[in-house]
C-alpha cells in the first residue's frame, strides 16, 4: 500500500511540474528514461534472471507474453500500412500495446484476486515473458521504426550499445549456466529495483495530459482494446487447450496478459520518440480503464 502511494505521489509530480512553465519538462524526461535504462533495468536482469530456472514447464505461461507480443507486431504493422499510420504510430503500438503490465499492475491485482500461489505464475511471466520482450524485443523494433533513412546499418550497434540489452544477454547466460548472483549485491539491486514503478511512473507524468480529441483518438482506442480484450481473449482460446480451463495457472497466465500496457514499454518508445504522447496515453489511462476489464475477465474466468 505504501509502494503504491508513492508511486501515485511521483505520477502526481510529473503532472504538476510540466505544467509549471519554464520547467525543463525535455530535460527532465530525458535524465529519468537515462535513469531507468542505465541503471533500473540492468538491476533488475541481475536480481530476476538468473533465479529462473530452464525448463520445459515453464514455457507454457511465459509463451503467452511472448504470443502476443509478436501477434501485436503483426497487426500493428499490417494495419499500418493499410491506414498509411506513421512509423512512430506504428512501433508505437506494436510495442506498447504488445506488453502488459504484468509486475507493477498485476502482482498486486493477482495477488488479491488468487492469493500467494498466483505469484509465480505471475513472476514467470513478468520475468520471462515481458521483462526480456522489454530489454530485447521492443528495443528492437523501436530501433527499427524510429530510424533515419539509411541509417539502418546503425540499428545493431544501437541495440548492442544499449544497457539493459547487454545484462539482458548476461543474465541469460547466468541462467543457463546456474550461476547465481553475488549475494552481496541482492540487498542493494532490491533497492534499486523498488525505484522502478514510482521513476516510470514520473516520466509518465512529464507526458501525460488528457485532451478531448484523446477519447476520439483511433490510434489509442485500437491499442488499449488490443491489450485489454484481444490479447487475453487469443490467449484464453489457445492455451485452454493445453492448460486446465479452471487450473489456477490457466486464469493467472489469461488476467495477466489482460493487464494495462507495461509502463516500461512506454518509456521505451517516449526514448526513441515512438509517439511520445500516445505511449504515455496508453499505459496511464489505460490502467484507469483496466479496472473495470480486470474486473470483467476475472469474472469471466469464474
Amino acid at each position: 500500500m505504501i509502494a503504491a502511494l508513492i508511486a501515485f505521489l511521483f505520477l502526481l509530480a510529473g503532472l504538476i511540474l510540466q505544467r509549471r512553465e519554464g520547467f525543463p519538462t525535455d530535460k527532465a524526461v530525458t535524465w529519468v528514461n537515462a535513469y531507468l535504462f542505465n541503471l533500473v533495468l540492468p538491476a533488475l536482469a541481475l536480481l530476476y534472471i538468473p533465479q529462473i530456472e530452464p525448463g520445459w514447464d515453464l514455457l507454457i505461461p511465459i509463451s503467452a507474453a511472448w504470443l502476443t507480443f509478436f501477434l501485436s507486431w503483426l497487426l500493428f504493422g499490417i494495419l499500418g500500412k493499410i491506414l498509411n499510420w506513421t512509423p512512430q504510430v506504428t512501433g508505437c503500438l506494436a510495442i506498447v500495446a504488445g506488453l502488459a503490465n504484468t509486475s507493477f499492475l498485476g502482482f498486486p491485482v493477482i495477488e488479491a484476486l488468487y492469493g500467494k500461489a498466483g505469484l509465480p505464475v505471475a513472476l514467470l511471466m513478468d520475468q520471462g515473458g515481458s521483462f526480456l520482450l522489454v530489454s530485447s524485443m521492443a528495443i528492437i523494433i523501436a530501433s527499427l521504426y524510429s530510424h533515419q533513412k539509411g541509417n539502418l546499418g546503425s540499428i545493431p550497434l544501437k541495440i548492442i550499445k544499449f544497457p539493459p540489452f547487454g545484462f539482458l544477454i548476461g543474465t541469460l547466460v547466468m541462467s543457463l549456466m546456474g550461476w547465481s548472483t553475488p549475494e552481496f549485491l541482492i540487498p542493494i539491486l532490491t533497492w534499486i529495483g523498488k525505484t522502478m514503478a514510482p521513476v516510470a511512473l514520473l516520466a509518465i507524468g512529464l507526458r501525460f495530459r488528457i485532451q478531448k480529441a484523446d477519447f476520439r483518438s483511433s490510434h489509442f482506442w485500437l491499442g488499449l482494446s488490443y491489450r485489454l480484450v484481444f490479447a487475453p481473449l487469443i490467449v484464453f482460446l489457445i492455451y485452454r487447450n493445453f492448460l486446465d480451463p479452471d487450473g489456477l495457472t490457466f486464469k493467472v497466465t489469461v488476467m495477466e496478459s489482460a493487464m494495462a500496457p507495461m509502463i516500461t514499454g512506454s518509456i521505451v518508445a517516449i526514448n526513441y520518440n515512438l509517439a511520445p504522447r500516445l505511449a504515455a496515453l496508453l499505459s496511464g489511462l489505460g490502467m484507469l480503464v483496466s479496472i473495470l476489464s480486470l474486473g470483467i475477465w476475472f469474472w469471466f474466468l469464474g
